[in-house]
Parts: C-alpha cells; sequence; structure tokens
C-alpha cells in the first residue's frame, strides 16, 4: 500500500530510541523526511545518520530537553530551519517513573505534567498554523494502555497521559474539516529499554528475575507475547498516512490484546 508519505515532512520528539526511533525510521523507509529530537547529541546524529544512508527520505535532528521551558519554540524553530514546516507531529514523550499512587512523589507532578502534557500542547499550537494553511497534517500522540486499563505500577503516567485524552479528542473536533487528523495511540508492551527498565524495577522489587517478569508479563498479554517497534511503528505510519485520512478523534490500541475491554 502506498501511503502517501513520500516528501511528507515529519517532526518526532523523543525519537533517539525506543518507540519514537522506531516510528521516525519506517516514516523515513516510506518517503517521508523526519527530524528526530532528544537530548543525547551523539546518538541522534548517529541515528539520522543511519536513516539518511538508506536512501529514502531525508533525516535530520535537533537536541531538546522537554524539561525546558522554551523546548516548543526551540522545536518550532528547528522545524522552521531543517524542514520548512511539518506536516506531520508525533509527539511522543518519556514517561515518568513507576510507582503506585499512594507513593507518588505529587511535588514531582508540575515538572512530569510540564514534560508529558504542557510541552506536546505546546508544540502542537507552533506547528498547527502551517497545517491548517496548508489543508493537511496529522497529529499522532503516543499514549499508553494505561489510558484505558490503569497500569498498578505506573499510576503517574496513567495520569498524567489521560490529560492528553481529552485533549486530542477535543483538537481532532476543532481540525476535522480542515483535512487534519488527530489521534493517540496506545502501545501496550512493547520490548523497549523503557520496558526493560520496568522490568528490572519489578524485578527488584518482588526478589525476582528479570526473565521471570517478563515470562509472568507476557502470560497476562492474550498475544503471548510483548510487541516488537516495527509492529508499533507500522501502526502508527498508517495513522498518519493518506490512506488514513478518515480517521480521526481516536484510541488506537496496538497491545496484544492487552486491554480487555472492547
Amino acid at each position: 500500500m502506498d501511503l502517501g508519505l513520500k516528501g511528507k515532512r515529519a517532526l518526532v520528539m523523543s525519537s533517539s530510541r525506543g518507540l519514537g526511533l522506531g516510528i521516525a525510521q519506517v516514516l523515513a523507509e516510506e518517503g517521508a523526511d523526519v527530524l528526530l529530537t532528544g537530548r543525547s547529541a551523539d546518538r541522534l546524529a548517529q541515528e539520522a545518520g543511519a536513516i539518511a544512508a538508506k536512501g529514502a527520505g531525508k533525516a535530520d535532528w535537533v537536541t531538546c530537553d522537554l524539561a525546558q521551558e522554551d523546548a516548543a519554540d526551540r522545536l518550532a524553530q528547528a522545524v522552521k530551519e531543517k524542514l520548512g514546516a511539518a506536516d506531520i507531529l508525533v509527539a511522543n514523550t518519556g514517561g515518568p517513573p513507576p510507582g503506585k499512587m499512594v507513593d507518588a512523589d505529587l511535588a514531582a507532578l508540575g515538572t512530569q505534567f510540564n514534560q508529558m502534557v504542557l510541552r506536546v500542547m505546546e508544540t502542537a499550537d507552533r506547528l498547527l498554523p502551517a497545517m491548517r494553511a496548508a489543508g493537511w497534517g496529522r497529529v499522532l500522540t503516543i499514549g499508553s494502555s494505561g489510558v484505558i486499563q490503569p497500569i498498578p505500577t505506573l499510576a503517574m503516567s496513567n495520569a498524567l497521559r489521560s490529560a492528553l485524552v481529552g485533549w486530542s479528542k477535543s483538537l481532532s473536533n476543532d481540525l476535522a474539516a480542515e483535512g487534519i487528523t488527530v489521534n493517540m495511540l496506545l502501545p501496550g508492551r512493547i520490548h523497549t529499554q523503557r520496558t526493560d527498565e520496568l522490568d528490572a524495577a519489578a524485578a527488584k522489587r518482588t526478589g525476582t528475575s528479570v526473565e521471570e517478569v517478563r515470562a509472568a508479563s507476557a502470560k497476562t498479554i492474550p498475544a503471548g507475547r510483548y510487541g516488537r517497534i516495527e509492529e508499533f511503528a507500522r501502526t502508527a505510519a498508517f495513522l498518519v498516512s493518506e490512506p488514513a485520512s478518515y480517521i480521526t478523534g481516536g484510541l488506537v490500541r496496538c497491545d496484544g490484546g492487552s486491554i480487555r475491554s472492547v
């Protein structure tokens, strides 16, 4: 299937590794020009170079710390300088520390909110005028299955990412008639460095091995395994594609059936 992404320009937030990097790689493979972001210049340069070497879409990068108040302005300026404008925003952010809500450090809640929620809203706000002028755009926010079925050990993530659900749906209603789709993609247990870190934390907390934690977790997934980054990334690529132009305002699951509700 031709996804109609050749020549499209995409800003992929937090894309030096994991899900963000996987999405950037697939978008470039489909012919889009991608702008990677993250905090490690060395890693970004390496990954952008690897993407560009494949000879499909172009790849560039910019360092950005979402904890900084001017992060959205920095990203918008980088988009202007390196892409001209963005047709696609993939709003991906890191997650907060694991833990139960009764044990959460509420003093850190504001900082986490700024990084995970406010920066997404601000970045979209900076990029949407160009999309609206063009009459075409895609905003895809990477959420978590926890916004539908809260994950007991990721309480702060459940709370913060849920704020983006209402924002995404409201924004989709505002922009649907302008050729701009707004969706959220919800990963379940996709095998990334982040899931390795969470499994290691669970193993330490329960006094078991990482292998035992992973095996027990996989048993709770109807598919019987963790997802692969490429599976998730190709789902994301479809949602920002031309053929997906009538899909908006949705919460799309890529979780192997982990969410038990319909």
